[in-house]
């Protein structure tokens, strides 16, 4: 017989997510966590790092912007620590916990059986192939927050949204920031017109960005950093590596539970987050599918529901969640890229200069694209159904929300037409954008998507 029906190895978004969802639904639940409740993001990720960008756009120094990390970070663990856990009815072990068989856990001497497992061991920061980096006091966003002096010089690796993020923060603090990518672009795997924004905005701000260069190798003489491309040797105070996330998948008995890894190391998940082990589902980072906190809460409560109600099945798709950079401009997306809509997509964009709200705000650079595809029937004549979004500018972490609700919804297109917002929100451009899928709109209407 079962100790549990659900045994969560893991504290993060995923953990959290699942333990209360099958809370809801009336399991009898065990939480197996060494480290604090509330993960990556809340300790060295989502929160501390929008806290120090905040910190440094109020004027803030550096200082001040640690201390606001410290404060905000409290105050938002302390409504998800093992106390609150317990108290709303979920059995909360302060351990490290291991597969001793597919569905039995060891954690600390004691073997508990679970009739289900939910795999939610998070990721932890990727180390880039550089010589010399394992000697070098390097640091990571789960060192970068810790108190200290703030550095006169900084170089980051990695040009994606955690190096752009605290680049920006640092440079408005008003240390000197280069930041070296590897691929073309800032944000690649955003639109290519938002990463030529925010670089813009970043050279403006100062900072020296360098892509198309690699990190060959790094040094240390007690001091400072060098750091060494093949054209350049750049000297900082201190050296940030943000190179993306590998998955936290060993030590945890996964080979003793049969649980099947895919080539990069992530647990193998199916659309439903289940592994090839009967009754064992793995959510969040831990199977790269969608490395974002709120996608990991979601992934979290669908495998609890799916493993609890009998009959049902919940399908987790990525391309409903929506992601942001909060960077300035911020930049946010949904679903699918331009580039890689189908041809027949109707793509209804505007410039955020046309938003009065952003006038007013002296922030008019930017724009809104939305995706929509035809329906069967009516094709485009109720604005299709939206596949993906790109909002770039003030406010656009805000914005994209209007589009994931039309996404969860299923609705047509017509509806970001037809609703009307407060004047003069910001919002208000994404009616002037969808408006564009019907009529010619201040001179512009909806176009096929470029390729």
């Amino acid at each position: 017989m079962a100790d549990y029906d659900v045994i969560i190895l893991g504290g993060g978004a995923a953990g959290l997510g699942a333990a209360r969802a099958a809370r809801f639904d009336q399991a009898n639940v065990a939480l197996i966590s060494d480290s604090p409740l509330g993960g990556d993001c809340t300790f060295t990720g989502c929160v501390p790092s929008k806290s120090l960008i905040e910190a440094s756009r109020q004027g803030l120094d550096f200082a001040a912007g640690l201390e606001r990390v410290e404060r905000v970070v409290a105050t938002i663990a302390s409504g998800e620590n093992a106390e609150v856990l317990r108290a709303e009815g979920v059995d909360v072990l302060d351990a490290r916990g291991t597969f001793v068989g597919p569905r039995a856990i060891e954690v600390e001497g004691r073997r508990i059986q679970g009739k289900t497992i939910v795999i939610a061991t998070g990721s932890r920061p990727a180390t880039p192939p550089i010589d010399n980096i394992d000697r070098v006091p390097y640091l990571t966003n789960e060192s970068f927050f810790e108190a200290r002096p703030q550095p006169e010089s900084l170089v980051i690796v990695g040009g994606g949204p955690i190096g752009c993020e605290l680049g920006e923060a640092m440079a408005r603090f008003g240390t000197k920031v280069t930041i070296i990518e590897f691929a073309d672009r800032l944000l690649s795997h955003y639109e290519p017109d938002a990463s030529t924004l925010v670089e813009a905005n970043m050279r403006k701000l100062g900072i020296d960005v360098r892509t198309t260069t690699a990190a060959k190798a790094v040094s240390f003489d007690g001091r400072q950093h060098t750091i060494h491309t093949d054209d350049a040797s750049i000297a900082a105070d201190e050296l940030l590596i943000a190179t993306g996330r590998a998955p936290n998948t060993s030590g945890f008995g996964l080979d003793t539970a049969g649980v099947r890894l895919d080539k990069r190391g992530f647990v193998a998940t199916d659309s439903f987050l289940r592994t090839n082990v009967k009754g064992v589902f793995a959510a969040g980072d831990c199977n790269g599918v969608q490395m974002l906190s709120h996608a990991a809460d979601e992934m979290g409560r669908l495998a609890a529901w799916t493993a609890l109600r009998k009959g049902r099945k919940y399908k987790y798709d990525p391309n409903r969640i929506p992601h942001v950079v909060f960077t300035t401009p911020e930049v946010a997306s949904i679903g699918l890229l331009e580039a890689d809509a189908p041809v027949d997509a109707s793509v209804a964009e505007i410039e955020m200069a046309a938003n009065d709200r952003a006038l007013a705000a002296d922030e008019a650079e930017g724009f809104v694209r939305l995706i929509a595809r035809p329906t069967r029937f009516l094709k485009h004549r109720a604005g299709g159904k939206l596949v993906g979004a790109t909002i770039v500018g003030g406010r656009a972490g805000e914005m994209i929300n209007e589009v994931a609700l039309m996404m969860r919804m299923n609705a047509y297109g017509f509806r970001l037409a037809q609703t009307v917002r407060a004047y003069p929100s910001w919002s208000t451009v994404m009616q002037k954008a969808a408006t564009r899928w019907f009529y010619e709109y201040e001179g512009e209407s909806a176009r096929p998507p470029r390729k």
